[in-house]
């Protein structure tokens, strides 16, 4: 009981206000609980929150839009549990390439609120907010969150992912004991590595930077084609 408290507390996400507003400092941190903590800050010109949001419930279909999002760095992509225009409860089951390793990921999109413990979202701004794990195995071990709120230039995306906060996806009873072990500080500090960080934070300048590219692009084809 007590050792479910402590990893409880020392898994706790920390730093989402500046997410929102206000000063954000952006790299790579490790926390005393020895999870990273990686932020990026990308200016999106001529991007609204609202193109982000159609990019990922609408735009974001198949493996070649996917490819379009990082040509370099993506592979593949599929959906499972997906609705149209909705973000909220779907699973993003993705093969990329973080630095020089292939991962092989699903991220469950959940509520903003229950990370902010209310809805952070309003005409302008945008939240993505995730729980990140393994493909093949019912194992979880991050979080990230995108925030993206309107500027006079556009848009800006303040991204935050939280690395070593392992977690059992659905009722693994049997991953119990190796979740517990996995979030002790001391086997975070000793199994995670500073260059993991390093190459998140990099891809993740990169892929959202080519998608503020061409998002302006890709937001009027699509307004064109319904007004046709």
């Amino acid at each position: 009981m007590f050792l479910n408290l402590a990893l409880s507390f020392f898994s706790r996400p920390r730093k989402l206000e500046d997410l929102l507003d206000g000063d954000f400092e952006e790299g790579v941190k490790r926390l005393l609980n020895g999870t990273f903590q990686v932020s990026v800050r990308i200016p999106m010109p001529g991007v609204s929150p609202d193109m982000v949001r159609l990019w990922f419930t609408e735009y974001l279909k198949t493996t070649e839009d996917y490819k379009r999002w990082h040509p370099r760095a993506h592979v593949w992509m599929d959906w499972e549990s997906k609705e149209k225009g909705v973000l909220v409860g779907a699973s993003h089951l993705v093969h990329e390439y973080i630095g020089p390793a292939l991962m092989k990921l699903r991220i469950n999109f959940v509520d903003p609120s229950s990370f902010f413990g209310s809805d952070p979202i309003h005409k302008d701004r945008f939240m993505a907010c995730a729980f990140v794990g393994d493909l093949n195995l019912p194992v979880n071990f991050g979080l990230l969150c995108h925030s993206v709120r309107r500027t006079n230039e556009g848009a800006e995306m303040r991204s935050r992912f939280w690395l070593g906060h392992i977690a059992a996806r659905g009722k693994k009873t049997s991953i119990f004991k190796f979740v517990s072990i996995a979030n002790l500080p001391i086997i975070r500090f000793i199994s995670m590595r500073r260059s993991t960080a390093e190459d998140l934070r990099l891809h993740c300048l990169e892929e959202m930077g080519i998608l503020a590219g061409f998002l302006p692009s890709l937001y009027n084809e699509n307004l064109n084609r319904k007004s046709s």
